[in-house]
């Protein structure tokens, strides 16, 4: 049996096939460059690509073929934190950033994976939090680089400052 293989990565809304299947990875599963993967409905296939990027929700892996793999993020229980006011809000994702943590930032609220140290943190200094169950993408770096639809990402092992 030939395996197959998904050597491109389309950016969500760049693609209009109808997709063979899906794959549906959680946010670490989803930063990848070869791996052999199997899909929702279990088809096996190799992704082979140039370099490791960050699978989005509704991105495309495209075949050898030229059919397409929809990429799915899966829920993950996550801590949902809302603040006062759009100020108040700024500050507690200063306060997450100083900690590192990956953050989803939308408009009035901040996703984070869910820590109970965390969470007493951000009580502590106001926030409404709350447990979800969602897809998780957070931001890219400041070190990522866009030029592949802000999905490629270099890691650095130095970022710049002292703890």
């Amino acid at each position: 049996m030939t395996q197959l293989r998904a050597i491109k990565c389309l950016a969500a809304g760049s693609w209009r096939a109808d997709p063979l299947c899906a794959v549906t990875l959680n946010k670490d599963q989803r930063h990848r460059r070869r791996i052999v993967l199997s899909s929702d409905t279990g088809l096996e296939f190799l992704l082979d690509l140039p370099d490791a990027i960050q699978l989005c929700h509704g991105d495309g892996l495209q075949l050898e073929d030229g059919r397409v793999i929809e990429v799915l993020a899966e829920a993950e229980e996550l801590l949902e934190v809302r603040g006062q006011d759009t100020h108040h809000l700024l500050r507690l994702a200063w306060h997450l950033g100083n900690r590192h943590l990956e953050a989803q930032i939308e408009d009035g609220r901040i996703l984070v994976r869910r820590d109970h140290v965390i969470e007493d943190m951000l009580t502590g200094l106001g926030a409404t939090t709350a447990h979800v169950v969602e897809p998780f993408s957070p931001q890219g770096g400041a070190y990522a680089d866009h030029g592949q639809g802000g999905h490629h990402h270099h890691h650095h092992a130095g970022h710049g400052h002292d703890h």
